[in-house]
């Protein structure tokens, strides 16, 4: 510590005080004076000293119960302490060290002896401030960690949440930019996918539940896999049939596309698990019916339990096409195809009266699409 240290002198004798403030302070320590133990220990609190010399023998408080107190109280307890004393050095010394002093100091005061001491403990009093200031840094620190990690395990479950229906990309995307206004009711254009297993109910009927599971299992992965791979948002799956959608909450270039390579991908990865099935005796096919138009989309449900929901006529038409669609098809509405465009290989399908659409629509099957 620099000899701008504070040292604080208490002592009932003016000349003693006067000697110790002179010496003290030609070395460039800041010194402040006190007559009595009271006055001493109110200085402690007050003027905060890095050193205390301490006269033993005063009026009132005597040395050695000032520097009880100033042990007992938690802000000065590790205050370096010097006992300043003409008595018995070694009976003095007992008493001052079952008192908590640190040093101790015999009069008449030999001036190397003082400084010697005083730089001793100061450099004490410097290396405990440092680790004092290391710990209220860590304690800080530690604070301010655990408030990062609490935002952080918030976030972690926002994310599990928005991953049960977005896509990683999307669901980080919507906890990165604190998206929960994507979450609200809003309109938009979507492009609809439903899927429906043929022969599931038969299957159902005939199969071990054990075997349901273990289909199940392997469907859903596969056709997990290429939803994820395609940024499809999964609406909702029941054991035979999923709902994507397309373009919400993150709005994309050409969804219609991105939807119809999709349910391609789909049909082309149900090929080998279909072929596995039918070697064990049961035949399973997949339906797939495609719309676009504008819904109502949002989160719906309640505390503990959300879904992101689409309102609207476009996903009973994409649930009815699907609904009509054979084994291996893709039936798609005339906007699906516009929004396709020129990429799409379809073939006209007829129209088809839908159970909830009071005009016959339109359906084509989609064949393929050009790169």
């Amino acid at each position: 510590m620099s000899g701008g240290a504070k040292i604080l002198v208490v002592d009932d004798t003016p000349q003693n005080v006067k000697l110790l403030a002179d010496l003290l302070g030609v070395k460039g320590y800041t010194v402040s004076t006190a007559a009595n133990g009271e006055e001493g220990l109110a200085k402690v609190t007050s003027e905060r000293p890095d050193l205390v010399l301490l006269d033993v023998m005063m009026p009132g408080l005597s040395g050695y119960d000032v520097c009880r107190r100033i042990r007992d109280n938690l802000d000065t307890a590790l205050l370096p302490v010097v006992l300043v004393t003409a008595l018995d050095p070694q009976q003095e010394r007992v008493k001052g060290i079952e008192a908590g002093a640190d040093d101790f100091l015999p009069k008449p005061i030999q001036q190397a002896e003082l400084f010697a001491r005083v730089k001793s403990l100061l450099r004490v009093k410097s290396l405990q401030d440092e680790v004092k200031r290391q710990a209220d840094e860590l304690r800080d620190f530690n604070a301010r960690l655990e408030q990062r990690v609490s935002e952080q395990v918030g976030q972690l479950e926002r994310l599990g949440r928005l991953k049960s229906f977005f896509s990683p990309q999307v669901a980080e995307a919507i906890v990165a930019g604190g998206g929960d206004e994507l979450l609200k009711p809003h309109r938009r254009e979507v492009t609809v996918v439903f899927t429906d297993l043929r022969g599931f109910t038969a299957f159902t009927d005939e199969a071990e539940p054990e075997e349901v599971m273990e289909m199940l299992r392997g469907y859903h992965a596969e056709m997990g896999r290429l939803i994820l791979s395609h940024s499809g948002t999964l609406e909702h799956f029941a054991g035979d049939g999923m709902m994507v959608f397309f373009n919400d909450p993150v709005p994309m270039e050409r969804p219609a596309e991105h939807a119809a390579r999709m349910a391609l991908a789909m049909q082309q990865a149900f090929t080998p698990l279909a072929g596995a099935w039918r070697k064990r005796g049961f035949e399973l096919g997949l339906g797939i019916g495609m719309a676009t138009g504008y819904a109502t989309l949002g989160a719906i449900g309640f505390e503990g339990r959300w879904d992101y929901a689409v309102i609207g006529s476009v996903a009973n038409l994409s649930a009815r096409l699907c609904g009509e669609a054979k084994t291996g098809e893709i039936l798609l509405e005339r906007k699906t195809i516009a929004r396709l465009g020129d990429v799409a290989r379809s073939e006209d399908a007829g129209e088809l009266s839908l159970k909830g659409f009071a005009k016959a629509v339109a359906a084509f099957r989609l064949v393929g699409l050009d790169d």
